[in-house]
């Protein structure tokens, strides 16, 4: 079995996408989590082909989010398409890694995940609130490389 299916349980997989319903439920936008076993690449270089390959800058603001994890490398990147990145401060990702990292330290992945995505959720919505109008643009089941 590879590392990336050992990585979550089948019942921590659906904590992390009930957590992305959840988060999504304050903001328009999208929230992706992709687990990858190992790349050459620098993770944030990764996650750009990633997010492309999984078609997210198709968003309607181009506010897709994207939580990069390379497992055995024990990579972490995260990327906001054009629409998050031209409003928000360069560190703007800064405070839900670090909530990441901090759990990821201690093996607690999914605790990490869902925390991570619901502070992303949170930072979304100054600029990108929810809208009676919102459609769910990206699925939100886990992706894998």
């Amino acid at each position: 079995m590879s590392q990336t299916e050992d990585f979550l349980t089948k019942a921590e997989e659906q904590a992390i996408v009930e957590a992305i319903v959840e988060a999504e439920k304050n903001t328009s936008g999208e929230i992706r989590v992709h687990l990858e076993e190992h790349s050459e690449k620098d993770p944030l270089v990764r996650a750009q082909e990633v997010f492309f390959t999984l078609n997210m800058q198709n968003t309607k603001a181009r506010n897709g989010v994207l939580i990069y994890i390379g497992v055995k490398d024990k990579k972490l990147a995260i990327l906001g398409d054009e629409g998050i990145n031209n409003l928000v401060e360069a560190d703007f990702w800064d405070c839900t890694k670090d909530v990441i990292i901090t759990h990821f330290k201690e093996g607690k992945y999914k605790l990490g995940l869902v925390e991570g995505i619901l502070k992303a959720g949170e930072q979304l919505k100054k600029y990108f609130p929810y809208q009676s109008d919102d459609t769910n643009e990206l699925s939100n089941e886990i992706s894998r490389g």
